[in-house]
């Protein structure tokens, strides 16, 4: 009896604890353990999702941070995390998400089997802030793990800087993530400091600096802190001292290993993982995880590596107003959870940024995705001017130009709808502004769009490809800008700066405008940095716009030197990192003495234009510790007056054909003409004189030729140039001798005086022929130095050289056929027995430029004395 009261309190006992029991759900297989991070796409998405453990069908997300998105975005479920899955997808929850969430607890119920994919999906724009994949078996996906930005702890350093870590003390290392709502063009410092100072500090503190390098790749590094300096890296045999990474000294070593890291909506984060002891004693500070102890941090701009420098380097040290830093106290053991929200940056719109104008082309190529500023994307989407998916910028009024070159497959178009791809089946109220399935092409043959916008383009377009969704992004349309104030606009090499220009009748007003993030910005007036003259632009640490200008004849600081040269209406400001200066110029300074009143500028010659930008300037002059990281490759020539550049600086084929032209012409043919009518006579018959006709007649017309290749490759006929007018004058005196001989009067026949007209024309077509050699000599070296001065190639000095050495054994050989024409004269005249000097009465009025003796016999001269007479021509 007792037994079967026992068993019966047991099964009583066990429907009780049934009861008790949640009730399991049958519309997943999940086990009760599974847990899953949130991947951040965007909005600053944080938070772990679990079943509900108080039972039923329920999802709990925990830890949830969220920026607030647009009225349409919700819970989504979807079959996988493509764009076509996420479209094809349905609500999972009617929880609006256009608030912001910080740190909240959500339960989210379902009725039906769970999606492979709950994402936070908004459907108006396909846009996906992030997304868990929920598997059975209690583990996200891949996919998911690879952006792991979920700790256990948070700690704020600041209102704009946190520090968050997870502990592995069994492993002996700890993971430490940092996260500030800054540029990418800063730094975050984090470390321990020397416990065996007396108080905190940075000096002897070992520190990981993290980042982002130019090309948006997130970097951390072990740096060791002797003293509160940039770091120098051990030049001329002195000690590594600053803030040096500890690679940089004997025997150290980067013992922080990268993890993850990312810039979104305007916040950086970088995860890295490091031992507590790494054995190093001599730079790193060992942590001990269960004892509270001190940390230093910092926060400032970052100094990209350069030729003096191959590290990225922290800068402004000592309080500066770009540099936060502090000091507190951490014990990694103790759970800390301070961090309430998410971190909201002033400035979310962190991809590139083009601002166009009416006359650069915008180039138009397509490449892989690497940062595209709205995910889900295709594999591939647009770049322009070498940027991925940058926020374009375009003004009321002014045309924007694209140069399509991306691709037959991209067909380029403004839309109204933000994920294009021929919308207009989806979306009837899709608006196109511009473009469409015409609008492709290839570097070969790209094809041209131009987009006006107007007072009733909205303020907000897109660019897209017609036949594949979201290729493309945001374009923001303003009233005014740089292109309403100035007549002219080119883009320089590289594409990373734009130079505007007007021109007055004694002044210029000219603009520069950096495509990129940088400290400040230089544009230079000649071949290269060095022996320019030089105009700097940057904002001081007062936050004061500034530009200034120099003479540089060196590469180190050395060779810098600032001028005192009169600008007038000078502007310059940084606008989200973007340098623009502004500033007007007489074009020929009134001064005289000073380095500054050579810098003149002449809108008739093409202005060799060079840049140069850097990370911060220092003070107010250029010095090594501030020497400029990124440069223009070669100079660009700006026609000022045609509003153009030459991009090409190598000698342009059609060109090199005119100077060949002109060399055979001017060098070969025509004098070999003369000297065929000089020294051939004694060939039989007229054949000397078939050779200069031939040799006349092919040279005027290879040299008419080579004018007309050099008018239509310059696109102009210009008298400007030295080379020009000479050039002109031999055309002109070449072209007199054809007409000139076309009028020639008769010879006459032996024996007869010849006709004072004959005399005269006989001057004037030698005196006009050789007269035309010379001339053209010149223009063939004015032309060797217009090219030298033009392309600046070093071919172009060495073909002056062989164009000269051409010119003297020209010389050379014509003296020596004259000094045997002459020897041949005179003993011809002696065995003749004719002595005269000068002309008997009986002697014909002869040619003194063409002395010959075999039309003379000894009977018309019977003094007996040597004689040098004048032969007329026989033609």
């Amino acid at each position: 009896m007792a037994a079967a009261a026992a068993v019966l309190l047991l099964f009583l006992l066990g429907l009780a604890v049934a009861a008790a029991a949640p009730a399991a759900c049958r519309h997943t297989n999940l086990t009760a353990g599974f847990a899953a991070d949130l991947t951040m796409l965007q909005h600053q998405l944080r938070g772990t999702v679990r079943l509900d453990p108080s039972g039923g069908c329920a999802l709990r997300l925990t830890r949830f941070d969220l920026l607030a998105a647009s009225p349409s975005a919700r819970f989504w479920a979807a079959d996988g995390a493509t764009l076509a899955d996420l479209q094809a997808g349905h609500s999972f929850s009617p929880l609006p998400l256009n608030t912001t969430f910080r740190n909240a607890t959500l339960r989210l119920p379902f009725s039906s089997p769970l999606p492979p994919l709950l994402a936070l999906f908004d459907p108006d724009t396909s846009s996906d802030l992030g997304h868990v994949f929920l598997s059975a078996n209690g583990s996200s996906n891949a996919t998911a793990t690879t952006v792991p930005t979920m700790f256990d702890n948070c700690l704020p350093l600041s209102d704009t800087y946190r520090l968050r870590w997870t502990l592995n003390a069994s492993a002996g290392e700890v993971e430490i993530g940092l996260e500030a709502a800054v540029g990418s063009e800063y730094y975050m410092a984090f470390g321990w400091s020397d416990p065996k100072a007396n108080s905190p500090g940075m000096v002897h503190s070992d520190i990981v600096v993290a980042g982002f390098t130019e090309e948006g790749m997130p970097f951390a590094e072990d740096y060791y802190i002797t003293d509160y300096s940039e770091c120098t890296m051990g030049r001329d045999d002195s000690p590594v001292s600053g803030v040096c990474p500890d690679s940089a000294y004997d025997e150290g070593r980067n013992d922080s290993r990268l993890v993850y890291g990312h810039r979104r909506d305007g916040v950086s984060f970088v995860r890295y993982r490091r031992k507590l002891d790494s054995e190093d004693a001599k730079y790193d500070v060992p942590v001990v995880a269960a004892e509270e102890m001190a940390v230093v941090w910092a926060m400032g701009k970052l100094r990209p590596p350069d030729t003096l420098r191959p590290h990225y380097l922290p800068q402004n040290h000592g309080g500066q107003r770009d540099t936060t830093f502090g000091f507190t106290r951490v014990n990694l053991s103790e759970s800390v959870d301070s961090c309430i929200g998410p971190l909201d940056a002033e400035n979310k719109q962190d991809q590139e940024r083009i601002i166009a104008d009416g006359k650069t082309p915008l180039v138009v190529t397509s490449a892989p995705a690497v940062r595209y500023p709205n995910p889900p994307n295709p594999d591939k989407v647009i770049y322009i001017n070498k940027k991925e998916a940058p926020l374009l910028k375009a003004e009321r009024g002014v045309p924007v130009k694209f140069s399509v070159q991306a691709g037959h497959d991209v067909a380029l178009y403004i839309t109204s709808d933000a994920i294009g791809g021929n919308a207009t089946l989806r979306n009837k109220t899709e608006v196109i502004y511009a473009g469409g399935p015409d609008y492709h092409g290839v570097p070969a043959t790209p094809t041209e769009l131009v987009w006006l916008p107007d007072r009733n383009t909205p303020d907000l377009v897109y660019y897209q490809s017609v036949y594949e969704p979201k290729m493309g992004w945001k374009v923001q349309v303003v009233d005014g800008g740089l292109s309403d104030m100035y007549n002219n606009s080119v883009l320089l090499d590289d594409q990373q700066v734009t130079l505007f220009w007007t021109l007055s009748s004694d002044s210029i007003s000219i603009a520069a405008r950096g495509e990129k993030k940088s400290g400040y910005l230089a544009i230079g007036f000649g071949s290269g940095m060095v022996n320019s003259y030089t105009y700097v632009g940057w904002v001081g640490n007062d936050g004061v716009g500034r530009v200034k200008t120099y003479w540089i004849d060196g590469k180190g600081a050395t060779g810098i030197h600032a001028t005192s040269e009169n600008l007038t209406y000078v502007r310059c400001k940084s606008e989200n990192g973007i340098i623009t200066f502004e500033f007007t110029r007489p074009l020929k300074p009134s001064c005289s003495g000073k380095v500054e009143c050579k810098n003149i500028i002449d809108p008739t010659t093409p202005l060799k234009v060079v840049w140069a930008m850097g990370a911060s300037w220092s003070g107010d002059d250029l010095t090594d510790s501030n020497m400029h990281s990124v440069t223009s490759s070669r100079p660009i020539r700006v026609l000022l007056l045609r509003g153009s550049t030459e991009a090409e600086q190598d000698l342009r084929p059609v060109l090199a054909v005119h100077g060949f032209m002109m060399f055979v012409a001017w060098g070969i043919l025509l004098p070999g003409g003369i000297l065929a009518a000089r020294y051939l006579k004694s060939l039989k018959g007229d054949g000397w004189y078939q050779i200069h006709v031939y040799l006349q007649y092919s040279g005027i017309a290879i040299m008419f030729l080579g004018v007309l290749f050099a008018a239509a490759e310059l696109r102009g006929f210009y008298v400007s140039s030295v080379h020009v007018k000479f050039g002109v004058a031999a055309l002109l005196l070449a072209g007199f001798q054809p007409l000139n001989a076309y009028f020639r009067p008769k010879r006459p026949a032996n024996g007869e005086v010849l006709s004072r007209n004959r005399v005269i024309w006989e001057y004037l077509h030698v005196i006009t022929g050789r007269s035309a050699i010379v001339v053209g000599i010149v223009a063939l070296f004015t032309g060797m130095k217009h090219l030298g001065h033009r392309y600046d190639s070093e071919n172009v000095e060495g073909l002056t050289w062989a164009l000269m050495l051409w010119v003297l054994s020209a010389i050379v050989i014509t003296l020596s056929l004259e000094y045997k024409e002459v020897k041949r004269k005179v003993r011809d005249r002696s065995s003749s027995g004719h002595w005269v000097l000068g002309n008997s009465e009986e002697d014909d009025t002869v040619d003194l430029l063409h002395p010959d003796s075999s039309s003379r016999s000894s009977e018309s001269n019977p003094s007996g004395v040597m004689e040098v007479q004048l032969e007329p021509l026989n033609r």
